[in-house]
């Protein structure tokens, strides 16, 4: 016999399932649906686990350790740091931006795995200590940044201000991937002259020159030619205003790769995509944090 809490529990499931797809047919039927429920069709089979990028050891040993970095709304904000054990000076540093699941221990293990190259790592946490195990939590918590993006964006200029005065890093860049991707994007269009370099995985784009022009710092874009979230149409658009600014930008579309092909969590990584791009990703921060 069932108990009370078994068909509740079963009850509670069925109305996420429903949800999602309810959300899901009215993206399909509308094209001005939001982001979040837009991204709910690309990731409706997915789930957070760890890619075999976020499952390969960094090149050199990493320590990594919960920081708080950032108060807001009242609130403690705690990231995770990540460095190489034997730094002796203060190193270049990177802003790294969760996807839509949020800052779990695949992220952490990037985190360590971009600090292997030589940099002091920081992985913000966007969504107040919370985790998505499913497309629809995650949908949900995508969706409450949206509405109110504020805290983001304040989060992330105290990311920038804890790697400049705690860390004292002569240079900061920014990388996302996915919902991140967006936000790596959005940090650079809030800190236009001082940050240093802004690492892109297929985020929503922004297009209009007066908002672009600001930037002063190297775009590098990554992208799939199969994702329908961030189509090529919107990438060239984005790639020929950068260009049409005199912006130092390159952008790069991977064939047979979908969204979130190098995501460190998720289902849908394309390998030798996902390895160029980090590739790409590693000589790009060499060229524009390390150097003088």
């Amino acid at each position: 016999m069932k108990t009370i809490q078994q068909l509740l529990n079963w009850r509670n499931c069925a109305i996420a399932i429903a949800t999602l797809f309810l959300c899901i047919a009215c993206a399909t039927a509308n094209p001005e649906a939001s982001i979040s429920d837009r991204t709910a069709i690309e990731h409706q089979n997915d789930k957070p686990v760890a890619s075999e990028i976020a499952s390969s050891e960094p090149s050199v040993p990493v320590i990594g350790t919960a920081v708080e970095y950032a108060t807001v709304n009242g609130e403690t904000v705690t990231g995770y740091l990540a460095q190489p054990d034997n730094a002796e000076e203060p190193l270049p540093a990177v802003i790294a931006i969760h996807e839509w699941w949020g800052l779990n221990e695949n992220i952490e293990a990037m985190a360590r795995k971009i600090a292997g190259e030589g940099y002091t790592v920081l992985a913000v946490d966007l969504y107040n200590n919370q985790t998505a195990e499913t497309p629809e939590n995650a949908r949900q918590l995508m969706q409450s940044v949206m509405d109110n993006p504020a805290p983001a964006r304040n989060n992330l200029q105290q990311a920038y201000d804890y790697l400049v005065n705690e860390q004292s890093a002569p240079k900061v860049g920014t990388i996302g991937w996915c919902f991140g991707g967006a936000w790596s994007l959005q940090t650079a269009l809030m800190l236009p002259e001082t940050l240093d370099a802004t690492v892109i995985y297929y985020g929503e784009l922004v297009t209009a020159a007066e908002e672009l022009a600001t930037l002063e710092m190297p775009i590098l874009g990554i992208f799939g030619a199969e994702d329908s979230l961030i189509p090529v149409a919107k990438v060239r658009e984005f790639e020929e205003t950068l260009a049409d600014l005199d912006k130092n930008a390159e952008i790069i579309i991977y064939e047979d790769a979908g969204h979130a092909f190098a995501n460190p969590s998720g289902d849908r990584y394309v390998p030798e995509a996902a390895m160029a791009a980090w590739e790409e990703t590693k000589t790009f921060f060499s060229e524009y944090l390390k150097s003088e």
